[in-house]
């Protein structure tokens, strides 16, 4: 069993799979203990998170009321710089450091990790940590390229729990510039050939499609 499965199931939720007859019958201790290792990020999540442009991250307050930020850079901001860590350089933002704050009382953290366009979401489970950048040159030094644009204000460090790969339904179809411009440049590469297929029918007096 997944340690996200023994995070995510808790008692109130293997309940309600009992009553709503979602929770598998042969599976009665799905979640039912935690105590297994973190999930170690394999090669499709590694490659999954370099690809990502965004991601969703989660954290809770003292209130007790969770929050939920965007955080956004260029593909591979958020670094894997192992089986078991995410890193990615913070820059400035609009200065209220809501997450920041955060996590200085309570490190857990959730992330979602979305391709729109092909309809596929990663969430994961980890532990946050703020560290200095001037501390820790060698660490900021992994965490430049790529990184947001904008000063960097410190180091964010995710020590990864668990994760999960979520099913399609409901998450809707939508393309970034960089997904429009690749099947742009698709669509101009099979014009091409096809004036080039249409002029050599042409020379060979052939007749051409309609």
């Amino acid at each position: 069993m997944s340690r996200y499965a023994r995070l995510a199931f808790t008692d109130a939720v293997r309940n309600m799979q009992v009553e709503q007859g979602s929770r598998p019958a042969h599976r009665k201790d799905l979640g039912a203990a935690v105590g297994l290792e973190a999930d170690p990020l394999g090669d499709r999540e590694r490659e999954f998170i370099a690809a990502r442009d965004g991601c969703y991250l989660a954290s809770v307050g003292e209130t007790g009321w969770p929050y939920v930020q965007f955080r956004g850079g260029p593909a591979g901001f958020v670094h894997v710089l192992d089986s078991g860590t995410l890193g990615y350089a913070d820059v400035r933002g609009n200065r209220q450091y809501i997450t920041d704050g955060n996590v200085r009382g309570d490190d857990r953290v959730a992330l979602f990790f979305m391709d729109y366009a092909t309809r596929t979401r990663l969430k994961l489970f980890g532990h946050a940590a703020v560290r200095d950048a001037a501390a820790e040159p060698e660490l900021a030094a992994r965490l430049d390229d790529p990184r947001t644009e904008g000063r960097v204000e410190q180091l964010v460090l995710i020590a990864v729990e668990g994760y999960d790969w979520n099913c399609p339904k409901h998450i809707p179809h939508r393309y970034s510039e960089a997904d429009l411009a690749r099947v742009h440049a698709r669509l101009n590469s099979a014009e091409n050939e096809n004036a080039v297929l249409r002029a050599r029918l042409a020379a060979l007096g052939q007749p051409l499609p309609e």
